[in-house]
């Protein structure tokens, strides 16, 4: 592992020396955790902008941050092109054959060509088909195309969900998602409805708001209902009516009815919700990156996506924990039209909300555009790091000029006339970056991107990267795979033991208990088991644990001479208290056992359940080896890891300050006796020579702790040459030993540091321990045993599909 990877820097290219435009031996390594103020990256086509910004979120995913990232362009899908073998087979299917005509070349000769410049040039990055590898091992890629059917669906329109108490509690992030939705959602009618003035906007808003003000979400057919008949009687102080006639409502609901109907509106409706952690992370708590690409929407629907997006984003975020570390990155490319200088687009206030307060939940938020002039400087003032390349106009670079110099500031900072002279002389792939953390701007040059750049990627290529992700239903909710162990899939009656059905309920005699399981679905079968709901407390001074639950358990019941075995008993995913005491009117009934129908049985198996639940139904927490950390009764292994992975971070970033401070005022130190060295050389030999010695220290450990200007001095590494350097003129022998000393203390102190960075690891380990903590005998009660009527739906192949409503 390098060093800048323990460290967590983000290895972003080369330090270019403004004298002489060229790069120098110094790695630009960005601090992780300085990205949790924002990022801007700025540079017209072809200056390198696309290579930075998946350099970027390579970086992140080798650091275990996951990437939620916009793509209006598809270019970041080139994110799922990295080959470890490097080889031309990789690349073939992703050349182009326009270009291989062009250069008078088979397409196979130009995978060739392709695969070769691809080797040399990460070698020449000190980058390699082992790093690809350990990229691909760290994070999942996927590619979305919500709105169509090339990629991952994702479910917008099904519903709009009530937000979580965090959104709910605070009235100006109510009033945002309020606002934000509606006025996406008009858009798609090809309404621009101004949120004070439109009778449309206001009437949705306060149907969104009354329904989610009771906890309850509204799909598109109640919206269209409550249209028609409001259940509030007044807007405002008038009444409905007359605020908004019904025959004008009536409409409205007609143009969102015709659009529900639309053949387009089931692609929006189908896919995986939108929720921003599950596009963060795996079940099993796998850093992901999540690639949205919307290029094929058109422009009102990629407004509506992009404000929703946002809007679930600012949800998810403030459902977690503050920390300085960087948690997560949220990258958008071509951000022009988005985040305007003037006017207020729905993906404006979210947006806004998120550069002023995702820094406290360690969400780093990245922009990314050609067009500079076309965003809101003021808004983008809390963006703490801007990497400017070549600009395409003149205009661009003088509101680039003014956002620096409003910036910028300090006794280092740059005049405008510096900062010009930088700007005009910008090569491809060279950027100049501000970052409040440092010092002064450094001009850089980007690295070479592990991902094979072929250009945007259409949605017939986007198909055939994720085309067996979508069959193979890989990307299930956490709980996917115990529902799937539960029979919540189709299966055939025999196979979990269900009873055959008939028309009529059987007559449950008096003395037995009989619930009905809830169910949303109209025509049902229900079969007879048995449920045993157990309270259960499960305590551990040890794991510092302390919990009590209810544990629904359902068995089968035979008539054979044991008739329940409790090791096939599974647990329910059902809250008791919805139970019902009727059914479906119209469903059918399975037979009954024999054993379930005598009361006598349900005693003894209250206490055969409570024996069952202490000796066999432990509370399963996970601990993370490496720092002891414990997961939380309830918490999903996923959840746990991606909190651990966290955890480690943040253990990491401190650990790499605590290096900074401790060693800060020694690397002082030593580069002020440099200058004092040097001051008894000629200035011309020092300028020449002397100096070039002194300033050719660190890439090695110090440079990927203090690099790129980080905290002190630039400090680089080549202690090596400095008595070349130093044989001319006078007092050159006292300079040359001054050198002497200064650069074996360096080598000291650089073998020093490097023990300690050795040292440092991440302690969240990808190896979890699992801990049981069972509950006393004494803690267990079985309060209700009762048959249960279990709701199924049958398809035309016979398979039985659960049809209960579980918890979620």
């Amino acid at each position: 592992m390098q060093d800048y990877e323990k460290l967590g820097a983000f290895y972003l290219g080369r330090a270019v020396d403004p004298n002489t435009n060229q790069p120098t031996d110094e790695l630009l390594l960005y601090d992780s955790a300085d990205l949790t103020t924002h990022a801007v990256i700025i540079g017209m086509t072809g200056s390198g902008k696309t290579g930075l910004g998946l350099s970027l979120i390579e970086e992140a995913l080798m650091d275990g941050v996951p990437v939620l990232a916009v793509d209006p362009k598809g270019d970041l899908g080139n994110l799922l092109l990295t080959f470890p073998h490097l080889a031309p087979g990789d690349f073939r299917p992703w050349v182009d054959e326009a270009e291989a005509a062009r250069a008078g070349v088979s397409a196979d000769e130009l995978a060739a060509q392709k695969a070769a410049l691809w080797r040399k040039g990460l070698g020449e990055w000190g980058q390699s088909g082992e790093r690809i590898r350990t990229l691909r091992e760290k994070a999942d890629f996927a590619v979305y195309t919500p709105g169509g059917s090339a990629g991952l669906p994702v479910s917008v329109l099904k519903g709009f969900d009530a937000p979580p108490p965090e959104i709910m509690d605070d009235a100006d992030a109510l009033r945002e998602r309020i606002q934000g939705t509606v006025t996406g959602l008009l858009g798609l009618l090809g309404l621009d409805a101004d949120p004070l003035r439109s009778r449309e906007h206001v009437l949705l808003s306060n149907l969104l708001g009354h329904a989610w003000g009771e906890g309850r979400s509204l799909d598109m057919g109640g919206l269209i209902a409550g249209i028609q008949a409001p259940p509030f009687a007044q807007i405002g102080v008038m009444p409905v009516d007359a605020f908004y006639p019904p025959r004008e409502r009536f409409e409205l609901a007609m143009s969102l009815n015709n659009l529900l109907a639309s053949p387009g509106f089931a692609a929006w409706t189908q896919g995986e919700p939108l929720d921003v952690g599950r596009f963060l992370f795996t079940p099993e708590g796998r850093p992901r990156v999540s690639v949205m690409s919307i290029a094929h929407l058109n422009d009102s629907e990629r407004m509506f996506f992009v404000s929703m997006l946002l809007n679930a984003t600012l949800a998810w975020m403030r459902t977690q924990s503050g920390t300085s570390s960087l948690r997560a990155v949220l990258y958008m490319d071509e951000v022009a039209g988005y985040f305007p200088p003037n006017g207020n687009p729905p993906s404006k206030p979210p947006m806004l909300t998120l550069l002023k307060q995702a820094r406290a939940f360690g969400l780093g938020v990245v922009l990314s555009t050609q067009n500079p002039v076309d965003l809101d400087y003021k808004g983008l003032s809390n963006a703490g790091t801007w990497m400017i390349g070549r600009l395409q106009t003149d205009n661009d670079k003088a509101r680039v000029l003014e956002a620096l110099q409003g910036a910028t500031s300090g006794p280092n900072a740059l005049t405008r006339d510096q900062l010009d002279a930088l700007l005009s002389g910008l090569g491809k792939r060279v950027f100049l970056m501000h970052n409040v953390h440092e010092a002064r701007p450094t001009l850089f040059t980007t690295r070479w991107t592990m991902s094979y750049l072929a250009g945007p990627i259409t949605g017939t290529q986007i198909r055939r990267l994720m085309g067996e992700r979508t069959a193979d239903g890989r990307w299930q909710k956490a709980d996917g795979g115990r529902q799937k162990a539960e029979g919540q899939t189709g299966v055939s009656p025999s196979a979990i033991g269900l009873q055959p059905s008939a028309p009529a309920k059987p007559v449950v005699p008096p003395g037995i208990t009989e619930v009905f399981v809830p169910t949303g679905a109209p025509d049902v079968q229900y079969h007879a088991r048995l449920l045993a709901v157990a309270q259960v407390r499960y305590a551990s001074v040890k794991y510092r644990v302390d919990v009590a639950g209810v544990l629904p358990l359902v068995v089968d019941v035979t008539d054979g001479p044991i008739p329940v075995t409790w090791d096939g008993a599974t647990d329910l995913p059902i809250d008791p208290n919805t139970l019902e005491q009727s059914g479906v009117d119209g469903a059918t009934f399975s037979d009954v056992p024999a054993a379930l129908l005598n009361a006598k049985n349900h005693a003894r198996w209250a206490k055969e359940a409570a024996k069952f639940v202490a000796g066999s139904r432990p509370l399963t927490l996970w601990q993370e080896p490496g720092s002891g950390l414990i997961s939380a009764p309830g918490e999903a292994e996923g959840d746990f890891r991606a909190r651990a992975s966290l955890a480690g971070r943040e253990a990491r970033d401190a650990a790499v300050q605590k290096l900074r401070a401790k060693y800060a005022p020694k690397v002082a130190a030593l580069q002020d006796r440099l200058a004092r060295a040097q001051g008894k050389v000629q200035q011309q030999q020092a300028q020449q020579a002397g100096l070039q010695a002194a300033m050719s220290v660190g890439v090695g450990v110090l440079g990927a702790l203090f690099g790129g200007g980080r905290k002190t001095t630039a400090l680089r590494s080549g202690v090596s040459g400095v008595g070349r350097s130093m044989r001319e003129g006078q007092d050159v022998q006292a300079a040359q030993t001054e050198l002497a000393q200064v650069a074996a203390q360096l080598q000291e102190l650089q073998t020093q540091v490097q023990a300690e960075v050795d040292a440092l690891t991440l302690t969240a380990s990808s190896d979890l321990v699992q801990v049981d903590v069972k509950a006393k005998s004494a803690d267990v009660t079985v309060p209700l045993v009762a048959l249960a009527w279990l709701p199924y739906t049958r398809a035309a192949s016979g398979l039985l599909t659960p049809a209960w409503d579980t918890l979620t």
